[in-house]
């Protein structure tokens, strides 16, 4: 059963169209949802949004990181930031890898969260330069 997505960034609406399931990067392992999936809100990190139409990917997108909302017959990605694949590039994911080494080794042990938001900035990164075509 088809269910209707919608990917947003801050900037603007990437796509807004009916697919037959769409897999995110959820935080704890990626995860596929079709139309009826239960509701629940997911904390996504960096990594690539797999559209599907059929049993094919139709499309990919790259997310930073952000949340899904998941509801029966909508899925809405509010992703920090979001780039079609073509448009990766590995040089930016290694400029970010190492402002967020820089950041986690700047951080202070005691704060976890800054740990934590430090760790996902270099897995986003690393997702990132892994994903990004060939130069």
């Amino acid at each position: 059963m088809p269910v209707e997505l919608e990917i947003v960034s801050p900037e603007k609406l990437l796509l807004a169209r009916r697919v037959d399931m769409v897999v995110m990067p959820g935080d704890e392992g990626d995860i596929g949802v079709q139309g009826e999936h239960a509701p629940m809100i997911l904390l996504l990190r960096g990594g690539t949004v797999r559209i599907y139409e059929g049993t094919q990917v139709a499309e990919q997108l790259f997310v930073s990181g952000g949340y899904a909302e998941i509801e029966p017959s909508r899925v809405t990605v509010l992703a920090d930031e979001a780039w079609r694949i073509a448009d990766l590039s590995r040089a930016e994911g290694e400029r970010r890898l190492a402002a967020a080494q820089a950041e986690f080794d700047a951080a202070d042990r005691a704060n976890v969260p800054a740990v934590e938001a430090a760790m996902a900035h270099m897995q986003s990164a690393r997702a990132m330069i892994e994903t990004a075509p060939a130069a």
